[in-house]
């Protein structure tokens, strides 16, 4: 992965492509980065002018119900007719129904000075008795769903917050109360939150943006608060500062706490409407920015268009041609001059490479062929001499009988070896020639060699190299023969046992085996023979499947299950014409 990594950093798309990101990216990233910082510079304009008409409101919010708190207070120190309002009205009447009739008036007379106030009231818990005061505008049902909401805040004292104002709900309208109690009675003040509003519809918060009054859980107080709900709108507007709000931040916050009750004032500007105000240089900025990110793509595709893909059409009829395809051209047509000629030239040399290869494979084929011939003249003085030991040991113990039979073998044997010039014999052929050799050797070593053969009929015909089971055969009777017991040597041939289709040759024996040492050469294709020719035949054999088969037929060695020596020969299927050829 490291050495891949490293490749690319080198490759030609790399650095250009680096090179130019290195000059496009940090002037694209200053231009974000000062566009970005236009807009937080004119957000926090905005933000800041917004947020200083929000105090100002609610200054005068406050300015106005701190009045109210006044009257109420003075009306609780100066009039004396409140003692008699707060005795069971019982002890005398008509006093005070008088004192309830004259503080009804002078409220009623007071209450066009607070234009914020749709309500004064007076409640006296000895009497349960709620007197309300209200305008000629507000209509009859909304003064009977006030009174009514009146005396239940009004009998739950727990729930009236002491000597501040606090929003009280009545019906579907919300408005600031104010309790003042003054011995055993309580007056106040109601007014609903629309009056305060008024003003705010002053400020320039652009099409969506908004103003409302919200509640010290920072719940807005307006009618579509649930669509405020469902834009994930926070108006939790603490600290000096505007926060972004929105599900997607498109929103800049800003509010500001009543210092009279438990209330604030909180407006929502779009920034849209912000952005709107950027300066028209800051536009240009964000257009260049755009624009290089447009253009950044283009060079991309003109540089992968005009140089790159000629380069990558080179290099992969290249790495074909290294994989030994010379009949990959390239179509000399290209996008610039340069890479015309480039092709031309190209296409050229690989013509000239075609025919000197075609050379060098016939000049191969035809050392491969002399090779062969003489590996195979090769098995034939090694035998030979094998053969004359043995005759000369028959001699020996004047076994003329045997002597007979086994001349009658060797020249059915070297017969087979006379005309065995060609790289292939049909297996029968081969078979029957190694059984001569093991007859040979039966006579020779008498109750001490036995052997099987196993081919079905149907693989008689089937081409192989000649003398390639017969020589591991010799060397199962060389190295595997025992004094202490009979030699058994199983010849096995099937076809279509194995995955890839291919003939399967088993010779294995119940002797001493390979040594441990010469197994693990073996196996490693690591060859050990000398001079005086020992160990040459599985060399010879090796040497004789490369260069018949190419590297398709494969050779192991291992341990048979009867503890001797095991060799596997897979050959490919060969037919007659195809041995022709060979030839």
């Amino acid at each position: 992965m490291k050495r891949h990594s490293l490749l690319v950093s080198r490759t030609l798309r790399f650095k250009l492509l680096s090179g130019f990101l290195l000059l496009i990216i940090p002037l694209v990233a200053f231009m974000i980065y000062n566009n970005m910082y236009a807009i937080d510079v004119v957000r926090n304009q905005v933000a800041q002018s917004n947020k200083n008409m929000i105090t100002l409101y609610m200054d005068q919010i406050d300015r106005n119900l701190e009045e109210v708190e006044k009257y109420l207070y003075n009306i609780a120190a100066q009039n004396t007719g409140l003692l008699v309002l707060e005795q069971p009205r019982t002890r005398d009447e008509g006093k005070y129904s008088l004192e309830k009739i004259r503080l009804f008036q002078s409220m009623l007379k007071d209450l066009g000075n607070y234009r914020s106030v749709d309500f004064f009231f007076m409640y006296s818990p000895a009497n349960q008795d709620l007197m309300a005061v209200t305008g000629n505008e507000i209509s009859y049902s909304e003064q009977v769903a006030a009174e009514e909401s009146l005396r239940k805040l009004l009998l739950s004292e727990e729930s009236i917050p002491d000597k501040s104002w606090f929003v009280h709900a009545i019906s579907d309208n919300y408005y600031l109360a104010n309790v003042v109690q003054y011995g055993g009675i309580y007056i106040g003040a109601l007014g609903n939150i629309e009056q305060h509003l008024v003003p705010l519809s002053l400020l320039d918060l652009g099409d969506e943006g908004r103003a409302f009054l919200v509640t010290d859980h920072f719940e807005p107080l307006v009618d579509d608060a649930e669509a405020v709900s469902a834009m994930n709108i926070q108006l939790d507007y603490t600290g000096d500062n505007y926060k972004l709000t929105g599900s997607k931040n498109e929103y800049i916050l800003v509010g500001e706490g009543s210092h009279r009750g438990t209330f604030g004032l909180a407006a929502i500007i779009p920034n849209s409407a912000v952005l709107e105000n950027l300066p028209f240089l800051r536009r240009i900025v964000m257009g260049i920015t755009i624009g290089a990110l447009i253009i950044l793509p283009i060079i991309v595709y003109l540089l992968r268009k005009l140089i790159l893909v000629p380069i990558n059409r080179i290099i992969r009829a290249m790495r074909r041609i290294e994989d030994g395809n010379l009949d990959v051209r390239i179509s000399e047509e290209a996008p610039a001059l340069e890479f015309e000629v480039m092709n031309s030239s190209f296409n050229r040399m690989i013509d000239q490479i075609q025919g000197l290869t075609i050379n060098v494979l016939e000049e191969q084929l035809h050392r491969q062929k002399a090779e062969l011939k003489h590996l195979q003249l090769q098995i034939n003085p090694h035998f030979f001499l094998n053969s004359l030991n043995i005759i000369y040991n028959l001699a020996q113990v004047k076994d003329y009988q045997l002597i007979q039979e086994m001349t009658h073998s060797l020249v059915q044997y070297f017969r087979f070896m006379f005309r065995s010039d060609s790289p292939f014999v049909s297996l029968g052929d081969e078979l029957e020639h190694t059984y001569n050799y093991l007859r040979i050797q039966e006579l020779r070593f008498p109750d001490s060699l036995t052997y099987k053969l196993d081919i079905p009929d149907s693989l008689l015909n089937v081409l192989v190299p000649p003398l390639m089971v017969q020589t591991f055969a010799e060397n199962a009777i060389k190295h595997g023969m025992d004094s202490e017991y009979p030699l058994h040597i199983a010849i096995q041939v099937t076809f279509g046992s194995n995955p890839d289709g291919m003939l399967h040759i088993c010779i294995s024996d119940n002797g001493r085996g390979f040594r441990p040492e010469v197994l693990t050469l073996l196996q490693h294709n690591m060859e050990r023979h000398n001079s005086n020719g020992e160990q040459i035949g599985i060399w010879n054999a090796r040497q004789r499947l490369a260069l018949l088969y190419g590297g398709q037929a494969r050779i192991t060695f291992s341990v048979a299950d009867t503890g001797g020596a095991r060799i596997d020969i897979w050959l490919p299927i060969i037919n007659e014409q195809e041995g022709i050829e060979h030839r």
